[in-house]
C-alpha cells in the first residue's frame, strides 16, 4: 500500500495553520471531506474545526471513539505517550532546531560562527596530517615508474 496516514478518528496531526499553529491535534471527528473537528486539551487546543490542508498528519494513533469528549481525550493521550514520542521524531527536532536559530541573537550567531571556524580548523589539520604520507607514497610511486620505462 502507497500510504500509512489516513484521516480517522483518533489520529494525530500538527497543525500548520489558525489558531493551534504548531501544536499537536487529534481527530475527534471528521465534518466532511475538508474539515475535520480537532481538539488537544493536553496542548491547550479548544475543540475546533480545521481544514485538512491546515494540517499534516502524523504517525501516531490515539485509540479514542467517535466524538470523545475532552475529559477522556487527555487520559488516552496520555496513555498513548505521544508527546515522548512526538518529541524523539526527526520531524519535531527539527522544529525544535529551527525555532532554536530564529530566536538566536546576533552575539549568539556570531558565537556560532566561531565555533564552526573552529571546527573547520581542526577537521582540516587532521585530514591534512593523515593526506601528507599517502600523498607523498603517491609521489614516489609516479616518480619510480617514470626511471623504470625505457628512453627511445
Amino acid at each position: 500500500m502507497v500510504y500509512t496516514r489516513f484521516v480517522q478518528v483518533g489520529r494525530v496531526a500538527l497543525a500548520t495553520d489558525g489558531p493551534a499553529k504548531g501544536k499537536l491535534v487529534v481527530i475527534v471527528d471528521i465534518i466532511d471531506q475538508t474539515r475535520a473537528l480537532v481538539d488537544n486539551p493536553a496542548q491547550g487546543v479548544d475543540r475546533q474545526s480545521l481544514s485538512f490542508s491546515a494540517m499534516q498528519l502524523t504517525d501516531f494513533t490515539v485509540g479514542i471513539p467517535h466524538g470523545v469528549g475532552s475529559a477522556p481525550l487527555r487520559r488516552a493521550y496520555a496513555k498513548a505517550e505521544v508527546e515522548t514520542k512526538w518529541n524523539q521524531t526527526n520531524w519535531a527536532k527539527t522544529i525544535a532546531r529551527r525555532a532554536t536559530r530564529a530566536s538566536l541573537t546576533d552575539f549568539d550567531r556570531f558565537k556560532v560562527m566561531v565555533g564552526r571556524k573552529e571546527r573547520s580548523k581542526i577537521v582540516s589539520t587532521a585530514f591534512n596530517k593523515l593526506r601528507r604520507p599517502v600523498s607523498a607514497a603517491n609521489k614516489a610511486k609516479k616518480a619510480g615508474s617514470k626511471k623504470a620505462a625505457p628512453k627511445k
